[in-house]
């Protein structure tokens, strides 16, 4: 494992779309190796992998996450039917193959003898059965926009599923391999409705009983201190080389590093911007960065004063140095965002008016609103260094407009629930752009239906922009599409619902000796081929 891993993600000349119709098509190889592994030298790392992180998982249900924290315990333990290879290519998983037999029909052809942790089998029935659950309104999936375009489900044998839509739709494969489409057993939705029907909530269940296909299996969980899972024995694939691994919530950043200094932790996540040269130049641990598909924003609560105006709302995105927060705080790491996707999603383009730095026009445009005097807000985050750092400095750059802001720092839990339910002004937030579409990120940011805990925190309701956001997803034409999305990123440069601010790198630090070890472009832990000393 190299000190510093960075990639650039483009698709090339080939855009998203077209890449994955033309390479569902051709795709018919199997996973990489034999459930049995073959003759190599596999499963035989042994000893217990321990990963020291900033916010405990909000649940372990996939279908009911919303969260990176979530993600990371759950792809560690369930699968997706496609999966993002580190080069951010679409490989086969539990699906060997894909294709686009009409318009608006895909069929999946599933992997064979697969097995989930209770012993049930892996199949077509169970496929249906995990979409009908993600769409069911009564579950309140905030991940129900991935698949809410599938119209008919048809099981076509054990092995082979076919998947129509209500208009022709290239993404769908790549929105499979979001782990929020991870393939739960049968028997435990089963149970998860039954507790359901009994008075429980959805997801309560698959919660506290997580089972998936996955080469780690579930053994406990003490919320806000650590999470435990066990390598799976009887995995389909190649298997795990570590015996266990155990998810420590470590919230102070420099503890973790003191972990991974004294052998306390292997890996640890994150790592700020201004550690990332002190791990690189420290005996015994390493930096691993990579560019992310990934965004964070400055999110204003559009259902609040002053920011129904549009022209508040402008101003603060206008006097936001980005250029400062780059430099000063992440130490020149990731990219400035144009808008909400960066160049690892379709749907990205240079060819659009962003927003800059302009504190006298920004002056002019409150006192437009009548806020020539300012006024007295707040600025929400969670317990996160970076993001904490972020609020002061947006904080010091709105007093230059008469904006007085107070922070305000939650606990990461509580603070999905209070930006869910509206509670706050300003927030800073980020979201993980995982299917490779901006299809997604634009639906789940601000598409009307997604307001509130899906992932809409800004409660943006708007007609116009739902509308644009239509036509682009049915939009067949590449270069049709593409010039859609430029639109509406363009519009909401214009409206503001939030201040694009960057496109992080995700930052780890580990240990010498760790080998095996990556993440995605979303942050996932890749740990199914690590082995420590």
């Amino acid at each position: 494992m190299t000190k510093s891993v960075k990639r650039k993600l483009g698709f090339g000349t080939m855009g998203f779309a077209a890449a994955l119709v033309l390479g569902a098509c051709a795709s018919d190889a199997n996973v990489e190796s034999s459930a049995d592994g073959g003759d190599s030298e596999v499963g035989t790392g042994g000893g217990d992998l321990v990963l020291a992180v900033l916010s405990d998982a909000n649940t372990l249900d996939p279908h009911t996450a919303n969260d990176v924290p979530s993600g990371n315990i759950q792809t560690n333990m369930f699968e997706t039917l496609v999966k993002y290879n580190e080069d951010m290519e679409l490989e086969p998983l539990l699906a060997e193959s894909w294709d686009a037999i009409e318009e608006d029909v895909w069929e999946f052809k599933l992997s064979e003898d697969v097995l989930f942790h209770d012993g049930s089998e892996f199949n077509a029935e169970v496929v249906k059965a995990n979409i009908e659950r993600i769409l069911d309104e009564e579950v309140a999936s905030p991940r129900r926009i991935l698949f809410e375009i599938i119209e008919d489900i048809n099981v076509i044998d054990d092995h082979t599923i076919q998947l129509k839509t209500e208009v022709p739709f290239a993404p769908l494969p790549a929105h499979f391999a979001h782990y929020a489409s991870s393939i739960v057993s049968l028997e435990s939705i089963e149970e998860d409705y039954a507790n359901f029907e009994a008075g429980g909530q959805p997801g309560e269940y698959i919660n506290e009983n997580p089972v998936g296909t996955g080469y780690f299996t579930f053994n406990n969980w003490a919320p806000g201190d650590q999470i435990v899972l066990d390598k799976n024995p009887d995995y389909w694939g190649e298997p795990a080389k570590v015996d266990t691994v155990t998810f420590r919530v470590v919230p102070e950043d420099q503890v973790r590093i003191g972990d991974l200094q004294t052998g306390a932790a292997h890996i640890i996540d994150p790592v700020t911007a201004s550690d990332f040269n002190r791990l690189n130049t420290t005996d015994g641990i390493n930096a691993y960065d990579r560019n992310a598909a990934s965004i964070t924003y400055l999110g204003y609560n559009m259902q609040k004063e002053p920011y129904t105006d549009k022209n508040v709302r402008k101003a603060i995105s206008m006097t936001i140095n980005k250029e400062d927060m780059m430099n000063g705080i992440l130490d020149g790491t990731g990219e400035v965002a144009l808008g909400p996707v960066n160049d690892t999603n379709f749907g990205y383009s240079e060819n659009v008016d962003p927003v800059e730095r302009d504190v006298e026009q920004a002056k002019e445009l409150l006192a437009e609103a009548g806020y020539e005097d300012g006024f007295d807000t707040t600025i929400w985050t969670n317990d996160n260094r970076e993001r904490m750092d972020i609020a002061e400095m947006v904080q010091q750059n709105l007093q230059e407009i008469n904006i007085n802001a107070e922070i305000n720092v939650v606990e990461w839990g509580a603070y999905l629930d209070a930006t869910g339910g509206g509670e706050h002004d300003m927030f800073i937030l980020g979201l993980s752009l995982g299917t490779g579409d901006a299809d997604y990120p634009m639906h789940m940011l601000f598409h009307s239906d997604n307001a509130g805990p899906p992932g809409n925190r800004v409660f943006m309701e708007d007609d116009t922009f739902d509308e644009m956001l239509h036509n682009a997803r049915i939009e067949q034409d590449e270069d049709t599409r593409l010039g859609l999305y430029e639109e509406a990123t363009n519009y909401l440069n214009e409206e503001a619902p939030m201040a694009f601010l960057y496109h992080p790198s995700h930052i780890m630090g580990y240990s010498d000796g760790v080998e095996g070890f990556w993440a995605d472009a979303s942050g996932f832990y890749q740990l199914r081929d690590v082995t420590i000393p």
